[in-house]
């Protein structure tokens, strides 16, 4: 089975001088999908045309991302929701609640977050959820939208113990990993001790947050690689094991990239 990237922004500028050479490299790496989940309106043209250039490769979602929640999101929301009548996704994400920067929005952001998890109901479509400064926030509002029927991923886990114990109530859902478990300082690798790799899939959320030996660097979509090599350490398995469980996950999760 060839490795699975849930959580990939292709589309995004940091790409444009080498976007078909970053894909080609990563085909040829073999990871076999990336799945580009959307920003905002302005997001969405620049990921379907990457989705449209290389079908079978990329998969596109549709959501609006937590920190573009400002004083218009009920216009960018109503755009967002027209789109998915249009073409095939294979979620609802990017979204979430993000208290780290601003609380200013954070009646809206918990607005649009159960909004779009209704969405994704009605829709029989799995979640892509953003979280930063936000675990009671998001967790409330997953229950109040109907955590039963809802199946996702909380991308980019970076909690605690307690944290990760909390999100692992909701028996749908995944935990997304990424180059962060290879930070000096991540205790990612210490916190999973405490679940299986049957909850985990991986994913690169490039062009952020490059794992070592790249950080600070645009991650490119074949350093999650090193990813998986570290998420094959802690739970003590070969990369090889380690790529046909996580993506065996996220291709039970994201049933319309499973054709």
């Amino acid at each position: 089975m060839r490795l699975i990237d849930t959580h990939n922004h292709l589309y995004a500028e940091e790409f444009d001088e080498n976007r078909d050479q970053a894909i080609r490299e990563a085909i040829e790496s073999g990871i076999g999908k990336v799945l580009l989940p959307n920003i905002d309106v302005s997001s969405i043209e620049r990921m379907h045309n990457v989705c449209d250039a290389w079908p079978d490769f990329a998969y596109p979602m549709m959501g609006l991302h937590p920190t573009s929640v400002n004083a218009d999101f009920e216009e960018q929301l109503t755009i967002i929701k027209s789109h998915l009548k249009t073409r095939e996704y294979c979620a609802i994400g990017e979204i979430g609640i993000d208290l780290y920067w601003d609380k200013t929005y954070i009646r809206e952001q918990e607005y649009a977050f159960e909004e779009q998890l209704k969405w994704a109901i009605q829709l029989n479509l799995p979640v892509a959820i953003h979280t930063r400064d936000a675990f009671p926030e998001v967790i409330n509002c997953i229950r109040n939208a109907g955590s039963e029927s809802l199946t996702g991923v909380f991308h980019s886990f970076t909690g605690n113990e307690k944290e990760l114990a909390s999100l692992l109530e909701f028996k749908n859902f995944k935990i997304g990993i990424n180059g962060v478990i290879t930070f000096k300082n991540s205790t990612l690798q210490k916190v999973l001790k405490n679940t299986t790799i049957d909850t985990i899939i991986l994913e690169t959320d490039a062009p952020y947050l490059a794992p070592v030996p790249y950080r600070g660097r645009t991650n490119q979509p074949v350093y999650i690689w090193k990813t998986a090599e570290k998420v094959a350490e802690v739970f003590n398995l070969s990369v090889k094991e380690t790529i046909e469980i996580t993506s065996s996950n996220a291709l039970q999760l994201f049933k319309r990239v499973n054709k």
